[in-house]
């Protein structure tokens, strides 16, 4: 990643100023033009603040997109796209996919390498979590009867998006998995006749999509699902322990795991995980109105030094800033806390250098 220790970096998505939110969802339509000259102001605006608060990697936010997984209706045919209740988008798989509209995602990263110098992130929904959002068993079942069938058509799709994010010229692409994650809570496991085998599909497809591509650092980001710990949902318990052994056999660089709420367990579950390894460690409250200090996180990190050599953490939030893409969250909450991420690092970098 970067040559510094504890480098500093974002996971994935910012919040959404009303602007943008304006923008996304086409509150008025515009001509395609303007609407990506004002969408590229607000892309460079999210960029600066990240570069101003001290961040090493960063992102676009997300902003090109309406969903972070619904991204995958740009790169191919074959989806019903709807809005949940409480307006965030929904996408059901009802055809058979094909591709559709292959750099989508790469055209981010073009973006983004004329309007900094700094290591680029870009993000990817994992086939499996496509499947758990997106496989209806009565609207999909005529084209994928099977829920795995529509996962493993997934993969082919991802891959080539990969390669492209590669050739753009990202440093990191981050294959977001919350789905593999949701094993850890007893509850989630109980619904599955057979969890382990669910959680090792999951984790084979991920290995299917990074099959054979070199060049980029792949990422997995384990979410526990923080956004919806915001929206007030259910709060998924339990440590990482049972998927450890499907954390380990991913053929992947570098692991993002949650670490500021209670239920993520002991750090000492980085003694399980194979030495060569990178952890993005969560070490900042995402929740909004709670604002960690930079002692606060450097706190967080040393407990994780205790496992890990410096060489191997990467700083980060739990999560993305934005809990589903019509949350309104305060973009100068999330500054200020990246301003303190940047600080702990600097902190960090003093003592252990």
């Amino acid at each position: 990643m970067s040559k510094i220790l504890f480098p500093t970096s974002v996971v994935g998505s910012l919040p959404r100023p009303a602007f943008v939110l304006d923008l996304i969802n086409g509150r008025p339509p515009l001509p395609p033009a303007r609407y990506e000259r004002e969408m590229q102001a607000a892309v460079r605006y999210a960029v600066a603040m990240q570069e101003h608060a001290g961040i090493d990697v960063i992102t676009d936010g997300e902003w090109w997109r309406k969903s972070y997984i619904g991204v995958i209706a740009e790169l191919a045919h074959g989806f019903e796209l709807g809005t949940a209740p409480d307006g965030r988008p929904w996408t059901i798989v009802t055809g058979k996919l094909a591709p559709k509209n292959p750099g989508f995602i790469a055209n981010e990263v073009k973006f983004l390498k004329t309007i900094t110098t700094r290591q680029i992130k870009s993000t990817l929904p994992s086939p499996a979590l496509l499947g758990e959002r997106m496989w209806n068993a009565e609207k999909s079942k005529v084209a994928y009867p099977k829920l795995e069938d529509f996962v493993r058509t997934c993969v082919p799709i991802l891959r080539r998006e990969l390669e492209l994010i590669r050739d753009a010229g990202a440093h990191i692409a981050q294959i977001d998995d919350p789905h593999l994650c949701l094993f850890v809570d007893p509850d989630v496991r109980s619904k599955y006749s057979d969890p382990d085998a669910a959680a090792a599909f999951a984790a084979d497809m991920v290995n299917e999509v990074v099959s054979g591509v070199s060049g980029i650092k792949i990422a997995v980001h384990l979410c526990r699902r923080a956004g919806a710990r915001v929206r007030g949902e259910h709060s998924h318990g339990g440590g990482y322990g049972p998927i450890l052994p499907y954390l380990n056999r991913l053929n992947v660089h570098h692991l993002t795991m949650e670490f500021t709420a209670p239920q993520a367990g002991d750090m000492a579950v980085f003694k399980e995980l194979r030495q060569d390894l990178e952890i993005g460690l969560g070490c900042v409250d995402v929740t909004p109105g709670t604002i960690d200090s930079a002692e606060t996180i450097a706190d967080r990190v040393r407990q994780a030094l205790k496992f890990l050599a410096p060489e191997r953490i990467t700083l980060n939030p739990d999560c993305g800033f934005a809990p589903g893409s019509g949350a309104v969250v305060s973009i100068d909450e999330a500054y200020k806390k990246l301003c303190n991420e940047a600080e702990a690092a600097r902190m960090l970098r003093a003592e252990f250098s």
